[in-house]
């Protein structure tokens, strides 16, 4: 059923409503709200008050500052830097990623085509950070996983929140982490 949520979103840019996965969840011999809450506990997925997806990890089901434009034309919104390198190759398909650097709010560009990126401003990095205390990764990581115009805003954002641990990442390795993390998600 995850990647029945996976595959709605990168087919429309939008969360799939339960009643859409209840054939997906009976094949398991349980109910859609099950799945997702177990989705939920496994830190899969977040959920709103009302058990609609809010995030299926690498996407989210609300406007952030990273928005995938995914070959076909279907644009849809990630939770994150990471998230967002990552569904070219979850998807195995071109995208292109705008973000906008926190600091400067000037866009960061990632086009993604048969494997290789081309990123703008050239000399744009990742901050990598993770907020303490544990907890689910939307209130942990999504907010300290940033695209930035250069190293300098990535240190001026980092000074900027001297609680958030992490560090800044080049592109290769941004690009690492994110095939890593979620180019294996939709394998059979």
């Amino acid at each position: 059923m995850h990647q029945a949520v996976l595959r709605h979103f990168a087919a429309t840019g939008i969360a799939p409503e339960p009643d859409e996965l209840e054939a997906a969840a009976a094949s398991a011999g349980r109910t859609a709200g099950q799945v997702l809450e177990e989705l939920f506990r496994e830190d899969f997925l977040t959920l709103d008050e009302h058990g609609r997806i809010r995030a299926a990890y690498p996407f989210s089901a609300v406007p952030t500052r990273h928005r995938v434009r995914i070959t076909g034309g279907i644009e849809a919104w990630s939770m994150c830097a990471i998230d967002a390198l990552g569904i070219p190759p979850m998807l195995g398909q071109d995208a292109v990623i705008t973000s906008l650097d926190p600091v400067t709010e000037e866009a960061v560009t990632v086009t993604a085509t048969s494997g290789l990126t081309v990123w703008e401003p050239a000399d744009a990095v990742v901050f990598v950070g993770q907020r303490p205390g544990g907890g689910p990764a939307a209130t942990t990581c999504c907010d300290a996983l940033n695209f930035f115009t250069s190293n300098a805003t990535a240190h001026a954002w980092a000074k900027a929140h001297p609680t958030i641990p992490g560090r800044i990442v080049g592109q290769q390795d941004a690009e690492k982490l994110a095939t890593q993390t979620f180019g294996p998600l939709l394998a059979p």
